[in-house]
């Protein structure tokens, strides 16, 4: 059973349904536009970005002033923002990018230590492309940005995919095998669970490094049993088995209460290839740092 907006992945649909109608472009020399009230901050976010990005150009912004003018300067690939900032807010930066010429379809990122909240709550509008909470540190705040503007596959990497429609799953896996991910589709959530008893009480636990879920699904069970087993049955954390939910649900409260269940984040329907991509690849690059002892 097809949810709401079940659709195959990349096929066009008209503007006014789609949270985000991203168009990103992967850049060599991508310029980065960071924008954060502290100087130090700038400078540390920068210096990982060099490492991570080494022909990137960091360009850095005090507030909404200075990044106003650097944007009628020149096109950036991506920009990523405090959510307070001396002269407005994250979101006010959000917006304004949207509405300077030539920039509407650029990543925005929201760094924010509340990030997770702000998230359930479903405050963040549709200006923003994703968050990011800066608890998770710098280095991987740099690995993220490099999975929008210069995605690296994860060869090997293993997906639980749930979903019940065959025309949508042999789109998406095909997106993420292209990018070398190998994927065991299912389409239940009765056949994921079995799939994970199996693995449960092996070496290989829980034997897939994400799952990737519909929602609404055939059977007596729905993404939110599956994600209540996950977490609680199983008791696999975010950071052990990562969860990522397609909905085309765009009740933000269906939406938070997903989050609140443990999903760690959402992909909407109809899906956008690069952002199902890039969410996928970094939670796995997160679950990697968590195992080996990063945070």
């Amino acid at each position: 059973m097809s949810g709401p907006g079940d659709s195959v992945p990349g096929n066009s649909a008209p503007r006014e349904k789609r949270s985000h109608d991203l168009r990103h472009v992967a850049s060599d020399a991508p310029r980065v536009m960071v924008v954060d009230g502290s100087k130090l901050v700038r400078r540390l976010i920068g210096d990982v970005l060099h490492k991570e990005l080494p022909d990137v150009e960091v360009v850095g912004c005090s507030g909404l002033a200075e990044a106003g003018q650097a944007l009628e300067g020149a096109p950036v690939d991506l920009v990523t923002t405090s959510l307070v900032l001396p002269d407005g807010d994250g979101l006010q930066l959000a917006h304004a990018v949207r509405e300077a010429t030539g920039q509407r379809y650029v990543p925005v990122i929201v760094v924010s230590g509340d990030a997770q909240a702000h998230l359930e709550a479903r405050r963040f509008t549709e200006d923003v492309t994703d968050y990011f909470d800066k608890a998770d540190g710098h280095q991987a705040l740099a690995a993220f940005i490099r999975g929008y503007v210069q995605p690296a596959p994860i060869p090997g990497a293993h997906v639980l995919y749930v979903e019940d429609s065959r025309t949508v799953a042999i789109a998406t896996t095909r997106m993420l095998q292209a990018q070398q991910m190998r994927v065991t589709h299912v389409p239940s959530v009765e056949d994921a669970l079995e799939f994970l008893h199996a693995h449960a009480a092996t070496d290989d636990a829980p034997g897939a490094d994400l799952v990737l879920t519909d929602v609404y699904l055939k059977g007596e069970l729905s993404g939110h049993d599956l994600l209540a087993a996950i977490r609680n049955e199983f008791g696999y954390g975010k950071r052990r088995l990562p969860v990522l939910v397609m909905t085309g649900d765009f009740n933000r409260v269906n939406q938070s209460t997903l989050l609140r269940e443990g999903a760690n984040d959402l992909v909407l329907k109809p899906i956008e290839e690069r952002l199902l991509v890039t969410k996928t690849l970094f939670q796995l690059r997160l679950a990697g740092l968590a195992g080996s002892g990063a945070e």
